[in-house]
């Protein structure tokens, strides 16, 4: 008979199962149903899943009803079936693992981080029923996840503690700031939830490893209480209509040595992670040896290890013309190399180091500042503000991301008129990180357009026509830019989706971050034909850290393992010179085969870009400035 699950955390690591949903998905159930109500409709296949988790070392498994509450299941009018879903999702877990395994009630926050949506009492409510349930469907515990207020998770935790002394796993979903999404500190808000009478207490959801590292290392100190850790596998990227996650079972298993040296007992995965990271996880685990013992002084059982502290042609009038404007970037980059450098609005409101970012690269004569649209669904200052204060006060030129994700076709036509009344006309067009893996994920994607549906869009007010038809009294003059992934399996594939974004009106190409000489050179191959110029993505790395956080939870972005092997255990200066001096062989080779080249700066390190600059203008032996329209 196994012991009380308290009792073996005092001891052990307990590794968890993976994702449920994401999982579903990747098997082929669509979004929009209720992934819960497959405990009725499909249980042999939800029982294979948890089946497949065990089967991989997962010793702690999550029941099927992280949305089995009243609420949520109203949306799809299963409001009266709470008590057979949750049931069915208890005993389907039981009988699908061995003896040896914790089947734990999953119940996730019915607010879901949209915290004047419902009233306190109705949330009340509607936790204890589906608590009561578990509780006497005899679960081994009860697992609340993916919580962003304090508030709420206080509440579930007293609701059980009225009754029952059931083990209590309390997770929190955050990205890594410090703080509960209504103001606690994370400190704080674990010891309220310790003093309420959770017995574990951890975080999953909303980020990869890397930022629940950050989080549980704000929190590490308070050792007389376990910790659970479930990451996402990094962030999602979408791609031809699917979700897909970067991050692989490897770099978990190496993620989960550093959540037990961190102090977690739990160790398991989010959304993303499949029975593969389970497993891989759990051999690392299985190795684990605590300091000052040796392997072997304890018995190794599956699933745990010992544990370390440590188009339109409407009528209508002739518009006026847009008047002639300086040289574009497509211009110059027909003339000659042409530099462009990205450059992150800041998260809070202090914009200082911002603009005297935006002076030193102005001083060595970048071409452009580019500036995303909330990159990674994270709150940014406005990018057409700031455009704005980069133009008047520093007389560069800035382009502008516009993301299909924040604004609806009203909105989005909006934003670009008001581009045109500043006098901005350069833009890149984007689809947008789906808003739910942000800081805020209460908020909507909006999603009115696709990317290649907003180029034609934005093309259209150059002909002085509105999204609606309607005729517009003066023609806009936007210059308009399309994002290229080539960091993928298949080069000609995205080759493929790349041209119907210049048949859609795009006038030049950005691409993501290449860190691969021989791939540069590919993508030459690839897109020769094409007559749209590229200016090919350079960001210099920071960190070994760095390089690692971007390779396995960033879509988009794959680092070679040269580069990685380079990277490794750097940090500070030497880890920004290596990350400069490994960009400077890639433009080697990027400038043999293109005039745009495309730097992004991390961390808003912008001596790393200004040095790149220079670079650019002396391989290039540009030292006459004046010769050339460099900005506006």
């Amino acid at each position: 008979m196994k012991p009380d699950l308290r009792e073996a955390l005092q001891s052990r690591i307990l590794i968890g199962d993976g994702a449920m949903g994401t999982y579903l998905y990747q098997m082929g159930f669509p979004v929009g149903i209720s992934y819960e109500e497959l405990n009725l409709l499909k249980p042999e296949v939800i029982a294979e899943v948890h089946r497949r988790y065990y089967e991989a070392g997962a010793r702690f498994i999550e029941t099927n009803t992280f949305s089995a509450n009243r609420e949520k299941l109203s949306k799809y009018g299963l409001e009266n079936e709470v008590e057979a879903i949750n049931r069915a999702g208890v005993e389907l877990a039981r009988k699908a693992v061995g003896d040896d395994a914790y089947v734990i009630g999953s119940i996730g926050s019915i607010r879901a981080g949209k915290r004047k949506n419902i009233r306190t009492a109705k949330v009340k409510e509607d936790l204890k029923q589906q608590i009561d349930i578990l509780i006497d469907a005899k679960v081994d515990g009860l697992l609340f996840e993916s919580f962003y207020d304090l508030e709420e998770l206080l509440l579930a935790v007293k609701i059980v503690r009225k009754t029952s002394m059931i083990p209590v796993i309390c997770q929190f979903a955050t990205e890594g700031t410090g703080t509960t999404q209504d103001g606690f500190t994370l400190p704080d808000a674990f010891a309220k939830l310790q003093h309420a009478g959770a017995d574990v207490i951890g975080f999953n959801c909303r980020s990869g490893p890397n930022g629940l590292l950050r989080s549980l290392e704000k929190v590490a100190g308070m050792q007389d209480i376990p910790f659970s850790i479930f990451p996402n596998a990094g962030i999602p990227d979408y791609v031809d209509g699917q979700y897909r996650y970067a991050a692989t079972p490897q770099y978990f298993a190496e993620s989960a040595l550093k959540f037990a040296d961190l102090g977690a007992r739990i160790i398991g995965g989010c959304c993303g992670t499949t029975p593969e990271h389970i497993a891989e996880m759990s051999k690392a685990i299985a190795g684990y040896v605590p300091s000052g013992t040796q392997a072997g002084d304890q018995p190794e059982q599956a699933g745990f290890a010992p544990l370390r502290l440590i188009e339109k042609d409407a009528e209508h009038e002739q518009p006026v013309p847009a008047p002639k404007a300086e040289p574009t970037l497509v211009d110059l980059v027909k003339q000659r190399h042409t530099v462009i450098v990205e450059l992150d609005p800041p998260r809070d409101l202090d914009i200082g180091k911002f603009m005297e970012g935006a002076k030193a690269l102005k001083e060595v004569h970048v071409d452009a500042l580019t500036m995303a649209d909330n990159s990674l669904a994270v709150t940014r200052m406005s990018n057409l503000a700031l455009g704005y204060l980069v133009k008047e006060q520093h007389d560069l030129r800035p382009l502008i991301h516009i993301a299909c994700r924040d604004r609806n076709m009203i909105g989005t036509q909006s934003h670009m008129m008001g581009l045109h009344a500043l006098g901005i006309d350069h833009v890149l067009a984007v689809t947008g990180d789906p808003a739910r893996f942000g800081d805020l994920p209460g908020s909507s994607s909006v999603y009115d357009l696709t990317s290649f549906e907003i180029i034609r869009m934005i093309k259209q007010l150059n002909e002085g026509i509105a999204f609606s038809g309607k005729a517009l009294k003066k023609k806009a003059n936007f210059i308009v830019g399309a994002a290229f992934n080539p960091n993928v399996k298949y080069l000609e594939k995205a080759v493929q989706r790349l041209e119907r974004k210049v048949e859609a009106g795009a006038d030049y190409i950005m691409t993501q971050p290449v860190y691969d000489p021989e791939l540069i050179v590919k993508i030459h191959e690839a897109t020769k034909h094409i007559d749209t110029p590229i200016f090919i993505g350079i960001m210099p790395l920071a960190s070994g850290n760095n390089a690692e956080y971007l390779h396995n939870e960033v879509p988009g972005i794959q680092l070679s393992d040269e580069v990685r092997a380079r990277m490794a255990g750097l940090k500070g200066e030497e880890g920004r010179a290596m990350g400069v001096q490994i960009a400077k062989e890639l433009l080697d080779v990027a400038m043999k085969y293109f005039n745009g080249i495309y730097f992004m700066t991390p961390f808003l390190s912008y001596d790393m870009t200004v040095q790149l600059t220079r670079y650019v203008w002396e391989k290039a032996n540009r030292r006459d400035f004046h010769l050339y329209p460099l900005t506006k």
